[in-house]
């Protein structure tokens, strides 16, 4: 007698579990009966299933999309919604800082935070520059039409605005870093203004980039440091800049039909077919400069086992590439 007065409380337990699940809303009537309830009358499916409230999502498009109205268009010309460049531009800053860490700490999260604050405002100001100067063309591309300035949801006036704002408080993040970091960071603002101009004039657009979103790698030592050790640096700056030249190679094969007819240059039309020899030309370049790296800084053999996973993860990501014809 206990035992099935138990068995049937577990499965009325398990029934009111079920009906408070997502989905299972509506179906009061059909797990009752399963749980042994009295079929009467006064139990009943409803009508119509209860409306639905949006669903919780912390993805960065989510987040932007429950933003007030009038902010979103700031928010999307600062790509917010889609964060990963700034994770490119944030990357290299962290394993500079890493690599200036003292043999046995962690790296330092003060400098790994503030860090972070600048990469989403450097890269929103460098978006907002890149729109500012590619509006026309944006229109014409389907890819970049919905812009905030492309599609007239801002100005250029409100964008220019807008920048200020960003440099300012990034400013202010470069102000919480020694002077010889200051003034390095200060120097990497005329590649982010003439950047977006490259693929007008040079098919390696691509490089500009590289030398852009890669400065953290000088940075990020510096802010440890005091300054740079170039034995250090500059082959991770170097290998940083390999690494965008694959990335941002592929990735402009996308846009390379919409290129042709704009009169825009990219490194995807300067390599065509032969992309994937470039490709593996700048995988060994950057696994290289990473081997050197680890040897200047006396690094042990995690170090290097984790760059033989970048390798391989590199020839996967090669071969797997299909590269396909211009179209035009």
């Amino acid at each position: 007698m206990l035992g099935s007065r138990a068995a049937g409380f577990a499965r009325g337990l398990r029934a009111v579990a079920l009906a408070w699940l997502p989905g299972w809303r509506g179906r009061s009537f059909a797990l009752a009966r399963t749980a042994g309830a009295p079929h009467s009358g006064d139990l009943q499916p409803p009508a119509c299933p209860e409306p639905r409230g949006r669903q919780l999502s912390l993805s960065a498009a989510a987040v932007v999309d429950s933003a007030p109205r009038p902010l979103q268009p700031y928010l999307r010309l600062m790509r917010l919604d889609k964060p990963i460049g700034t994770w490119l531009l944030y990357l290299p800053c962290t394993w500079s800082i890493g690599l200036a860490a003292e043999p046995g700490c962690f790296p330092d999260w003060y400098m790994l935070s503030l860090f972070g604050t600048g990469a989403i405002l450097m890269r929103g100001a460098g978006c907002t520059i890149n729109d500012m100067w590619d509006q026309d063309y944006d229109k014409k591309v389907t890819r970049t039409a919905n812009r905030p300035i492309a599609a007239g949801d801002i100005s250029t006036f409100q964008s220019f605005v807008f920048l200020g704002g960003q440099l300012t408080l990034a400013l202010g993040v470069l102000l919480c870093l020694n002077y010889y970091s200051i003034a390095l960071g200060a120097g990497s603002l005329l590649l982010v203004i003439t950047y977006p101009l490259m693929k007008r004039i040079s098919y390696w657009p691509q490089l500009a980039l590289g030398l852009t979103f890669n400065w953290g790698a000088l940075l990020g030592w510096s802010a440890i440091k005091g300054s740079c050790d170039p034995s250090v640096c500059l082959p991770l700056y170097f290998s940083g800049v390999m690494w965008t030249l694959i990335y941002d190679t592929i990735y402009a094969h996308q846009d390379k039909r919409d290129d042709v007819l704009i009169g825009l240059k990219s490194t995807a039309l300067r390599f065509g077919e032969n992309t994937k020899p470039w490709l593996s030309g700048f995988s060994v370049a950057m696994l290289g400069a990473l081997s050197l790296v680890g040897v200047n800084s006396g690094q042990t053999a995690p170090y290097y086992a984790a760059l033989g996973a970048v390798g391989a993860h590199l020839t996967h990501q090669k071969w797997g590439l299909e590269i396909l014809p211009r179209l035009v």
